[in-house]
């Protein structure tokens, strides 16, 4: 089996590379990356995939069984055509599946709508192209909240709009691991997985990291346009207006969903408190 994965320089896209060469080898493994040159170290076969040259991605699809796509970050409507790209060029060189890296999220009323609108239109094309298929619907990465926790340290405290809601937090090589069996067994083919942890709310999130850091930071819950405006002060309009988004689909329970990441992976997702005790462990020695 010869699996192809796009966007393999990116963050999870790597970790999908490293899970998916663990299950079959390095030599059955292809990367696709816009610049090649930033996926060398994964030791695999590197092929140009940039989103937006249908010529090339057939090119670089050839005798390729599998294909996973991961979701690009370009803005809505062009992210559909150029998933369409990699559909189409997959489907003129035969692969036989495709796995794709979807997102949770409301649908409707929010500034993260419109993304998660184009992936389910993708959702869709890929039901419809006529190759097996496998969907995974990706929780919130907790990582960034990991990597941001001197800002919250600084300010002493989380402030956002999500209220009491609760998220579906996941991690990337977790996410990684569920993808790579959802790539190798084609029992999953034909099925659609929500893929995160056990859903969490804020104040839980500020106690685990408090635990794991020893900070002391409370959670403040703000109103969806108050954190809208902070968002856009400090990142500007589009980024901003996201994810307040995203946050306002936590409050209003879009990212509370029935998990369904044990199916996918055979195994369950690893508990927060595993998590923050391996975190912990590592600060400890530091």
């Amino acid at each position: 089996m010869k699996v192809a994965i796009t966007a393999a320089s990116g963050k999870l896209g790597t970790e999908i590379v490293e899970a998916t060469a663990a299950l079959l080898s390095n030599e059955n493994v292809i990367g696709l990356a816009r610049s090649p040159e930033k996926a060398k170290h994964l030791n695999i076969e590197i092929r140009p995939g940039n989103y937006n040259d249908k010529e090339v991605l057939v090119r670089s699809l050839q005798s390729v069984d599998v294909v996973l796509l991961v979701s690009g970050i370009d803005a809505p409507d062009k992210r559909i055509e150029q998933h369409r790209n990699v559909i189409q060029a997959a489907k003129e060189n035969g692969v036989r599946k495709i796995v794709y890296t979807s997102i949770q999220g409301a649908e409707e009323n929010t500034a993260f709508s419109p993304i998660v609108q184009s992936n389910r239109q993708t959702e869709q094309d890929i039901r419809n192209s006529g190759m097996d298929w496998v969907i995974g619907r990706n929780g919130i990465y907790i990582e960034p909240d990991i990597e941001y926790v001197d800002v919250y340290e600084e300010k002493g405290r989380i402030v956002n709009c999500a209220g009491s809601g609760k998220c579906g937090y996941t991690t990337r090589p977790e996410l990684a691991y569920a993808y790579a069996r959802m790539i190798t067994d084609d029992e999953h083919n034909g099925r659609t997985y929500n893929l995160h942890g056990e859903a969490i709310t804020q104040r839980q999130l500020a106690e685990y990291l408090n635990y794991a850091f020893g900070t002391t930071l409370t959670y403040t819950s703000t109103s969806v346009e108050e954190f809208r405006q902070d968002r856009i002060d400090e990142l500007g309009e589009f980024l901003g207006s996201i994810i307040a988004g995203i946050y306002q689909g936590i409050r209003e329970g879009a990212f509370e969903n029935p998990s369904q990441y044990a199916e996918a992976a055979g195994k369950g997702h690893a508990s927060w408190q595993e998590f923050f005790d391996a975190i912990r462990a590592n600060e400890s020695s530091v």
